[in-house]
């Protein structure tokens, strides 16, 4: 990086809202959203037999949520250009702790899902964290610092499952929407406490945020970081869609056993985003994409050859996609960065955008891999549509790599070759 685009860190106090948020509220901010999207998904087929409804429409408590947490990010980063990062991230995780209270009182399934998709107003802080770090730090830092916080807040989806199929088999599926709730007041308190604003070039109007996004549509580079993040994601997103049916009626696990496996995949990703940390500013954000992306396709190949063999055993299943979650933490930090980096003045709206086109598409794969799967398909289509979305993502990268090399730069600054 040029020297004449660095800059130290700033200077951080823990709960002190005078100086820019600490990294902790940063994990604890981004963390509480991934817990939520996967908490309750060995308690799936409990919910399922609870509200009396099929499988495939209970699913949807995963799917749906995606969905509307894709559609939410269009209005997320340009909400916090216009106003600021601070505000936007307090009244949403208000709204999701009030949707959690719906959700736990729910009679009916109809109900439980409004609430369910009103919980999902807790993605802000996982799309406003990137923003944040970008607002504080270049690009090659701010890959590095964004690596650093989603490395801590891999504990959330790491445990999460193992978490909510205990609570489930002890409690039943209310106690995992119970630890929810108190986990939301604590993050809620710490960001009060402690998240300083940090967007202090705010626009005009929310009209003229949205006129932005032809400035961001008409970018090869934002299309290149946004496919990147989109297919790497895809696979791990149609993997929460179909490995809780291929656990209970292929593989024969119960809900904690589940959550214990699902681990294996938060430990690959924790792991992934360490190598991002330590080395993405010395080896460069397109090379880390790519050896992460090929990572997750060469863990996959291996995944479908041994269900194609015929060897279907929870180790032959969840083994190899530890390397879904390593190609994971290793591509995502570099992507994230380089999307909020092609305009930094746009960087929420930047980071909303690709998020809701990130989103989206694992909503789309989740229930694609819920359609493809049936008692007797065992658990190679979800294993094939998850390698062609590894592949496209390495594709994706390739592609993003070419255009930073041969665009006009001046057309496009704020990403260096």
């Amino acid at each position: 990086m040029d020297q004449t685009n660095a800059k130290a860190p700033p200077r951080v106090r823990f709960l002190d809202p005078t100086t820019p948020p600490h990294i902790v509220t940063l994990v604890l901010i981004a963390g509480l959203s991934a817990l939520t999207m996967n908490l309750i998904l060995p308690s799936l087929p409990t919910l399922t037999a609870y509200f009396e409804e099929d499988y495939a429409l209970v699913q949807t408590a995963i799917s749906g949520y995606l969905a509307t947490t894709s559609v939410l990010q269009l209005l997320i980063g340009s909400l916090s250009d216009r106003y600021g990062r601070r505000p936007v991230i307090l009244v949403a995780l208000l709204i999701f702790l009030l949707a959690t209270i719906g959700a736990i009182s729910s009679s009916t399934f109809e109900v439980f899902l409004a609430f369910r998709m009103m919980q999902a107003a807790v993605v802000t802080g996982l799309v406003l964290s990137r923003a944040v770090v970008r607002d504080m730090v270049p690009m090659d830092q701010a890959a590095s610092m964004i690596a650093y916080v989603t490395m801590g807040m891999t504990l959330a989806p790491m445990i999460g499952p193992t978490i909510g199929g205990f609570l489930e088999e002890a409690y039943g599926w209310q106690a995992s929407f119970m630890f929810l709730l108190v986990s939301g007041v604590v993050v809620l308190f710490i960001t009060w406490f402690d998240l300083a604003e940090t967007n202090h070039n705010r626009t005009s109007s929310m009209a003229g945020q949205f006129r932005s996004y032809p400035e961001l549509l008409t970018s090869r580079r934002f299309w290149g970081f946004t496919l990147t993040l989109a297919f790497t994601t895809g696979a791990f997103f149609a993997f929460l869609g179909g490995a809780p049916f291929v656990a209970e009626y292929h593989l024969h696990l119960g809900p904690t056993l589940l959550g214990l496996y699902f681990a294996l995949i938060g430990l690959g990703y924790m792991i992934g985003n360490y190598f991002s940390a330590r080395y993405s500013v010395r080896i460069g954000v397109f090379p880390m994409m790519m050896s992460g992306n090929v990572v997750m396709s060469a863990g996959l190949l291996l995944a479908c050859l041994l269900a194609f063999a015929g060897w279907v055993t929870p180790y032959t299943f969840f083994g190899p996609l530890f390397f879904v979650g390593l190609g994971n933490g290793m591509t995502l930090p570099s992507a994230n960065a380089g999307v909020v980096s092609v305009r930094p003045h746009l960087a929420g709206s930047a980071a909303g955008l690709s998020g809701a086109m990130m989103i989206g598409g694992g909503a789309g794969l989740s229930v694609l891999a819920g359609i493809l799967l049936t008692p007797q398909s065992g658990p190679l289509p979800l294993l094939i549509l998850m390698l062609i979305s590894g592949i496209l993502a390495f594709l994706s990268s390739l592609y993003t790599w070419h255009v930073d090399r041969t665009s006009d730069r001046a057309l496009e600054s704020g990403i260096r070759r």
